[in-house]
């Protein structure tokens, strides 16, 4: 099973919860942290480090992994891990009108 169907079939609680789980590490592997380092959830990207190139290295794995298109004005209207996460869940439960056609056939 995929990722994204794995994590469309979750309550939004659980899906929440995995794709935190999900974007810390990849931040925290771009950032070059150890695992067991607090990434805040709350701050700003640049706040934490990252660059406009590592945002785009980030949008770019989550749009494979999760098989979803991000438009890069997400990562600005969304400006913390926190928002970002709250945001992937919501795009997650509500697939788009394609997906439901692609779906029903």
């Amino acid at each position: 099973m995929n990722t994204s169907r794995y994590l469309r079939e979750m309550s939004r609680r659980e899906r929440r919860d995995a794709l935190e789980d999900l974007v810390v590490a990849y931040i925290k592997e771009i950032l070059l942290m150890d695992d067991h380092e607090e990434l805040p959830l709350d701050h700003g990207y640049f706040d934490i480090g990252l660059t406009s190139l590592r945002l785009n290295d980030l949008r770019a794995h989550l749009e494979e992994l999760l098989d979803l298109g991000i438009d890069a004005t997400v990562l600005f209207s969304q400006p913390t891990v926190e928002q970002l996460v709250s945001y992937l869940a919501d795009a997650l439960s509500n697939p788009s009108t394609d997906e439901k056609a692609c779906n029903v056939a």
